[in-house]
């Protein structure tokens, strides 16, 4: 309550019209008392001159005299006033200020003084003035006295006027201390009116304040059934209903930022003068920055690239959204895909960046295209020697019977190979494109491994390669599909086979793993992998040695069917080599 405002100026201006009322009433009382008692005094002043004059009788005949004397000196003190009496040639015969009549005898003549002068010209009269005989102020009264209506004298009746100024003084006094006491219960019940009024409007701030603040659980309560009654229920009800809306908000942007911070993309918000606002983890991570530590600094403190500064800039001149690529100066192989939009509203208030990574849809677009050119080379090897060992034929080969069996032969290879290449896309399409349907079932590895090596037996035989396997824990199973788990083993045998020199070795082994998984290796002894190819050994129709896969027949699908099943099954593939040791080719698979 002390330190509320509003209270000190109610409470003031209130105070300062009850001082200023007391003043003007003290003032107007005062003002009225004093006339009244002047007045008064002048009444007083007439009513002794009255007595005076009829208790006088003979007195103005009689001339100075002792017990005229005595009698004036009587009458002044019982009246509180000066009597004067003045004969007609204005010489005093008594006087009750003064004490003896040897005094009175040397008095000064008054036929001069102003009241003696209009009493005896009108009958009374009054003046104030200093008495030359007290030497102070005075209020006079004098009457004529008639004897037979015959002027004999003036009664004069005289009274100082510090005794008036006294009875005034103390009029006032009292008036004062009464408007003192009156003042002070007033401002007593002002005080307590004032408080009554603002304690309201304190509670009402402070819980307007503390709403302010985040507290939305603020309840008022006034018992009145007036105006503040009434402002209570409204505010608890704008309380509550600002409490759901904050709720609403928050729910509503905490659903935004998960969003997002899951988003795949990076956003970021900015304000006119390019400091960050929001940028999400993903931004962070494509620019290379805090996100945390950016917040609220200029963009480019934290992110250095100036085709995405440029971008910026023109966008809060323009206003006009922009779409870009921008290449990254640290990472040369990494593109982002930008949209910058400005914020709606007048003058613009900010921005909002998108980033896409665009690096493995290049990428993408990349092997496809390498995949078409690919293709096209593949299926015109095959079919060039086929149109030229017939163009020969019909030209005159077939005669040769020697010859055209060749030919032929020839033409059969070529069109077996074609054939294959054509099984092994619409195998790898079908894999990729998740619309194959395997029958995943619990599969013994020894037997089923047994039963590939004897498909791969007779050509492994014709180069003296020793196949072995080594079994750790008898009885182990993997989850697969039977057909394409054969596929796999069969590829990566044969692969070894095709690579491996006359006299080799090659060895399957299957253990188990954490994590409920089975490794199964199939490691050789061939003529190795260098490591700056092993990255892209599973893309379709790569070949570290094109001639030499063409020798030996390959597609150069047959490690991307294989890693494509692999997968398909919830298992990985990896590889390891040496140049001139070997290669292993690593498979984990779920354990059956």
């Amino acid at each position: 309550m002390w330190s509320s405002r509003l209270f000190w100026k109610l409470f003031l201006v209130y105070a300062g019209l009850n001082i200023a009322s007391a003043i003007v009433f003290v003032l107007i009382v005062s003002g009225r008392q004093r006339t009244q008692v002047v007045d008064q005094v002048q009444q007083r002043l007439h009513d002794s001159a009255v007595i005076m004059r009829s208790s006088m009788e003979g007195v103005f005949e009689q001339g100075f005299s002792e017990a005229l004397q005595v009698k004036v000196e009587k009458l002044g003190t019982e009246t509180g006033t000066r009597i004067t009496l003045i004969d007609m040639d204005g010489v005093v015969i008594a006087d009750s200020d003064q004490n003896s009549l040897q005094l009175v005898r040397e008095m000064e003549n008054h036929k001069n003084r102003v009241e003696v002068i209009k009493a005896l010209a009108t009958g009374s009269g009054t003046s104030e003035r200093i008495s030359p005989t007290l030497s102070e102020p005075m209020k006079y009264y004098a009457l004529l006295y008639r004897h037979d209506g015959k002027p004999e004298g003036v009664v004069r009746v005289s009274i100082t006027m510090s005794k008036i100024q006294l009875e005034i003084a103390s009029i006032e006094k009292l008036i004062w201390s009464i408007a003192l006491v009156v003042s002070f219960t007033v401002m007593l019940i002002t005080y307590w009116v004032v408080a009554r009024m603002i304690r309201p409007l304190t509670i009402l701030t402070n819980a307007a304040e503390s709403i302010a603040n985040g507290d939305y659980d603020q309840k008022l309560y006034f018992p009145q059934h007036d105006e503040l009654g009434i402002l209570a229920q409204s505010f608890n009800h704008m309380s509550k209903e600002m409490a759901e809306r904050v709720r609403q908000l928050q729910a509503s942007g905490d659903r935004l930022s998960t969003v997002l911070e899951g988003m795949v993309e990076g956003v970021i918000a900015t304000n006119e003068r390019q400091h960050v606002l929001f940028a999400n983890e993903s931004a962070g991570r494509l620019l290379f920055f805090s996100p945390k530590e950016a917040q609220g600094k200029p963009l480019f403190e934290s992110v250095r690239n100036h085709q995405l500064q440029k971008a910026v800039t023109e966008v809060l001149m323009t206003l006009e959204p922009q779409r870009m690529e921008v290449e990254l100066e640290s990472t040369s192989d990494r593109i982002l895909g930008v949209t910058t939009t400005p914020l709606p509203g007048t003058p613009c208030p900010g921005l909002v960046i998108v980033l896409f990574d665009m690096t493995e849809l290049r990428r993408l677009e990349s092997l496809r295209q390498e995949f078409v050119a690919n293709v096209s080379h593949e299926l015109k090897t095959p079919l060039s020697s086929i149109k030229a060992y017939t163009e020969t034929l019909i030209r005159g080969a077939m005669d040769d019977p020697e010859i055209s069996k060749t030919f032929l032969l020839r033409i059969e290879e070529q069109a077996d190979r074609l054939h294959q290449l054509i099984l092994d896309l619409i195998s790898l399409a079908s894999i990729e494109s998740g619309n194959q349907v395997f029958d995943i079932i619990s599969i013994d590895l020894r037997p089923f491994v047994e039963s590939c090596l004897v498909d791969q037996q007779t050509v492994a035989e014709s180069k003296q390669i020793e196949l072995v396997i080594e079994e750790q824990e008898p009885g182990l199973r993997v989850k697969a599909d039977e057909e394409g788990l054969h596929q796999i083993l069969g590829n990566l045998i044969n692969n070894a086979i095709k690579y491996t020199p006359e006299q080799g070795r090659i060895t399957i082994r299957w253990q188990p793993e954490q994590g409920n998984m089975v490794l199964l290796q199939v490691q050789d002894t061939g003529i190795g992998i260098e490591e700056k190819h092993l990255a892209r050994l599973f893309e379709r129709f790569f070949r570290v040695d094109k001639a030499r896969s063409r020798e030996l027949g390959g597609t150069g699908l047959g490690l991307s069917i294989v890693k494509h099943l692999v997968q398909s099954f919830n298992g990985t593939i990896g590889v390891t080599s040496k140049v001139g040791e070997g290669t292993t080719f690593s498979v984990r698979l779920p354990r059956g």
